[in-house]
């Protein structure tokens, strides 16, 4: 980034100093590619919610089907889009799917990991039943980026700063750009505003510097103990009922203390967890995806999402582990 700072110029002008921050962008644009292991186009955004939007209303397809579990920058790009039903371990519904997407060529929005759950979708399964209708698959890889490589799609959806990079920056991947209406501006056309160099060059860092694995499984080891003790105290390990839990995303319910005291309890303690998405957290009310998972109004109620990220070290996820007994426990 401090190299994009430094020389930095409008990469869409003709004048030299351009033209050199227009080949800085496009060999950012080129890493970010290689890392992901993507075929297709990438136009650059200023993040997931930007590019759900930007494919959401100018995608060429002629009707919008979103799964009910989806962050709320998809519920809100498309809030006429016919919302698809998930079973009770987070899973998509595939013969509702199936009867759907027969109807019309559609356009469909599914998160590869869930943001509140942590659960991952079978993107494999669900791409093949919308191909084989002619319809598009949108991926919102937001939460997947950088740790599972991209599932078979037409469009997916990468965060910078969910993977260790900048804020303020991610991108739109597409198959082929025949697939998106053009808006004007910058981006071959597709996405208006200067580019963010800066942080374009530290998105690619970022994805660079990603590990395998993204964090280290003795990290996420004390989890195992707490869940075990979460089940003994009467609480709930909502891992135990999901088709795919993946380990970088925990929700799990409290007894006898709800959601929205237990965000204030652990942020005085010196924790930041989540009740629901991050990014409508501060609404404190029950989540929308426990909702469409059917879980019972006083788990839902009771329950925090807990994240661990590439700088998370095992002392604070144990730290995390006690405090969370000592609420339960009080």
């Amino acid at each position: 980034m401090e190299e994009g700072f430094a020389q930095w110029a409008n990469p869409s002008s003709p004048h030299a100093e351009g033209r050199k921050a227009r080949a800085a962008l496009e060999d950012a644009r080129a890493r970010i590619k290689a890392a992901l292991g993507w075929q297709g186009e990438l136009i650059f955004t200023s993040g997931a919610s930007e590019s759900a939007e930007l494919a959401l209303t100018r995608a060429k397809a002629r009707a919008r089907l979103v799964s009910a579990l989806e962050h709320d920058a998809i519920l809100k790009a498309a809030p006429d889009a016919e919302r698809l039903p998930v079973r009770p371990d987070g899973a998509l519904d595939l013969d509702t799917l199936r009867e759907a997407v027969q109807r019309e060529r559609p356009l469909v929005a599914v998160q590869q990991v869930n943001s509140e759950t942590g659960n991952r979708q079978d993107l494999a399964a669900i791409a093949a039943i919308v191909h084989e209708a002619g319809g598009l698959l949108l991926a919102d890889c937001a939460q997947g980026a950088g740790r599972f490589a991209l599932p078979p799609c037409d469009m997916a959806i990468v965060s910078a700063h969910k993977f260790g990079g900048p804020i303020g920056v991610g991108a739109l991947l597409v198959r082929d750009y025949a697939m998106l209406e053009p808006s004007g501006g910058h981006e071959r056309g597709y996405r208006r505003g200067t580019e963010n160099l800066p942080g374009a060059l530290g998105m690619a860092a970022a994805l660079e510097a990603c590990g395998e694995p993204y964090v280290a499984p003795d990290v996420l080891e004390p989890f195992e103990a707490l869940a075990a003790d979460c089940r003994a105290l009467g609480g709930t390990w909502l891992g135990d009922t999901l088709a795919d839990p993946t380990p970088y995303v925990r929700a799990l319910a409290m007894p006898g203390m709800s959601g929205s005291a237990q965000v204030m309890r652990f942020d005085m303690a010196g924790f930041a967890v989540s009740q629901g998405s991050a990014c409508s957290s501060g609404t404190m009310k029950t989540s929308h995806v426990l909702e469409a998972m059917g879980l019972d109004a006083g788990i839902a109620a009771n329950t925090i999402r807990v994240s661990v990220g590439w700088s998370t070290t095992r002392e604070e996820v144990e730290r995390f582990c006690e405090q969370w007994r000592e609420f339960a426990r009080a």
